[in-house]
């Protein structure tokens, strides 16, 4: 099991940008899929996206294509969500997540963060 910590929430201004990062540990994470989901009060988490261990390829969800990108650094265990061109439907409590399985079914991760609240107002 891996224990994953996101900091950098917080409230931005619609068109700001904003940087997530998740510190890892208990797993040898450069061999780990890791990826960022999100989640609105009364609707089920939703993936934004997914990095192989390696870092040579990323999938993101249709509607966060072109605006955020998943970094990570395997020689500190962190990986990061750089989100730009904010809208107010990018409001959510964001996880980092970890481990698991992506396949044609997606990702599933068994891992997850504790999330931060991302607020984009209008």
């Amino acid at each position: 099991q891996v224990h994953l910590v996101e900091a950098g929430g917080g409230l931005v201004q619609s068109g700001g940008s904003l940087r997530l990062s998740c510190a890892a540990s208990g797993r040898t994470f450069s061999t780990t899929f890791m990826g960022w989901f999100r989640q609105i009060p009364g609707k089920e988490r939703e993936f934004v996206g997914v990095m192989s261990g390696s870092g040579t390829w990323t999938y993101y969800q249709d509607s966060v294509k072109g605006r955020f990108t998943i970094s990570r650094d395997n020689a500190k265990n962190t990986l990061s969500l750089e989100m730009n061109s904010l809208k107010p439907e990018d409001t959510a409590v964001y996880y980092c997540a970890g481990g698991g399985k992506f396949d044609n079914d997606g990702y599933a991760p068994t891992d997850w963060g504790q999330g931060t609240q991302v607020t984009v107002s209008s």
